[in-house]
């Protein structure tokens, strides 16, 4: 005869409970390491191991052509070490899986003050722009501009955007990307519909605006999209963005920040080649100042 449900979950719970007291001689568990069961990587001192995704230009790709891949390659070559990306789709999970598992050591781009982990001062700072063709004929300069409301708006819902348009009665002039990219589609696919005439105006992160426009076959026009914090928290355009290692990487964080600081200029550089807008950097941004009380108010690398 089959034992009985509740005598199996007694069994299972005394088993539990004779596990848990087990000598140390039997059961080793070093809670600083990756995801349950998993062994972790055994770091190598000369090896800068970043965390990327394989597919998500301009930040970066799996043929290290991106300009996060870039920055990574100057700052190993300044340290004399070798560079090796494990590569992990930019979706939920994404920090877990990469650097919190230790399969990856740095994170090339987050936003400055992130509490998921300890960040560089910041290395360029950029926001959303408004990118339109140029040949429409469309001057949209601020979220007040009377065009905007002739327009069709392609924007990522619940990006900041979504927020001064919401305030100016405009999303129902809007046709919403989902927040998560669609991985069939290409990481250009919102402007590709903008050279398709199927939106007129793209409301994006000023890194996928500015590069994408940079290549598409017909003019652009990216315009930096004003700062809304003031009016509306939520509305936070423009973003100081950073390194990032795990918390208690101390060390390797002083090492990276020493070429941070010594290599400005070329990263500045590495951003211009591609087309990346960038701002002055703000000191003591707000996101800095205090951890973010709104959660999912991130850089937008997977639109």
């Amino acid at each position: 005869m089959l034992p009985s449900l509740k005598k199996i979950t007694i069994a299972l719970l005394l088993s539990a409970i004779a596990i848990t007291s087990h000598s140390a001689e039997s059961f080793d568990i070093n809670q600083d390491t990756g995801r349950g069961g998993e062994a972790r990587r055994i770091d190598d001192p000369t090896e800068f191991k970043v965390c990327a995704d394989f597919d998500n230009l301009p930040f970066s790709n799996g043929r290290q052509e991106g300009f996060e891949n870039k920055i990574a390659e100057l700052i190993a070559k300044d340290l004399g070490k070798k560079l090796s990306f494990q590569f992990w789709y930019d979706r939920i999970g994404y920090i877990r899986n990469t650097l919190n598992a230790y399969r990856c050591d740095v994170i090339m781009g987050t936003v400055a003050g992130n509490d998921m982990m300890l960040t560089s001062r910041p290395i360029y700072r950029s926001g959303y722009v408004f990118v339109t063709r140029k040949d429409s004929g469309f001057d949209i300069q601020n979220w007040d501009s009377p065009d905007l409301r002739k327009a069709k708006i392609g924007v990522v819902g619940q990006t900041p955007p979504s927020r001064p348009l919401a305030d100016k009665d405009l999303l129902g002039n809007s046709r919403p990307y989902r927040i998560m990219r669609d991985l069939n589609l290409p990481p250009s696919f919102m402007i590709d519909d903008l050279v398709k005439g199927d939106i007129d105006v793209a409301i994006v992160w000023g890194p996928i605006g500015g590069y994408y426009a940079k290549q598409a076959p017909i003019p652009l026009v990216v315009t930096p999209a004003p700062e809304y914090e003031a009016t509306n928290v939520h509305g936070k355009e423009n973003w100081n963005i950073s390194i990032g290692v795990r918390k208690k990487d101390k060390e390797r964080m002083s090492m990276i920040q020493g070429v941070l600081d010594r290599r400005q200029a070329d990263i500045l550089k590495i951003l211009d080649d591609y087309g990346i807008p960038h701002l002055p950097i703000v000191v003591g941004d707000s996101v800095e100042k205090k951890a973010r009380e709104v959660r999912g108010e991130a850089i937008p690398k997977a639109e």
